[in-house]
């Protein structure tokens, strides 16, 4: 296989300056509106702030890929004396949690990187430097083609309501059109 230059664009996290202000949050889900910066609604953002307030742990978590299955692990991890569940430090969106979906339709988000900007929002906003934006240019195998978000969509779709119920909303909005 062909070798190919990428460039991985990376947020990294410094979880000791984060106060909990959650303006990620809401620029986040601002900048992801329909149509942009028209509404705020943290629940369709794609960074969380995972608090406990009276251990003084404020966790910024991005949305990663789709787990279609929960994960066996619930170890809690003790960093600097404070104690973390390793649940939040996973960026999937699963089906034991509401974290990482749309709210309406229950669809897997993943963050996009604010794909078209300069860089992420959420990093430009950060008032306190957080978070910190980076790339880095690697040599990679060319990869195969990977399913699209509508792919992952309908999929995630099927395993919720089954396939036969969305061919026939699919058949009526089709018929709506017409």
């Amino acid at each position: 296989m062909a070798k190919v230059k990428k460039i991985i664009k990376n947020i990294r996290i410094d979880a000791d300056k984060c106060n909990g202000c959650r303006g990620c949050e809401i620029i986040c889900s601002a900048f992801h509106a329909e149509p942009k910066y028209s509404s705020i609604n943290p629940a369709r953002s794609r960074i969380r702030i995972i608090t406990h307030r009276l251990k003084d742990i404020w966790l910024p978590v991005f949305a990663g890929e789709y787990a279609a299955a929960e994960c066996s692990g619930r170890d809690i991890y003790v960093i600097d004396g404070k104690e973390y569940d390793e649940c939040g430090f996973c960026r999937a969106s699963c089906s034991t949690r509401d974290l990482f979906k749309e709210p309406d339709t229950g669809l897997p988000l993943k963050c996009d990187m604010c794909e078209g900007e300069e860089q992420p929002l959420c990093v430009k906003w950060c008032m306190h430097d957080v978070l910190t934006y980076e790339e880095r240019e690697v040599e990679v195998e060319e990869e195969e083609e990977k399913p699209e978000e509508l792919d992952i969509g309908i999929e995630s779709l099927a395993d919720k309501y089954g396939m036969q119920k969305v061919l026939d909303a699919v058949a009526r909005m089709t018929k709506k059109d017409e």
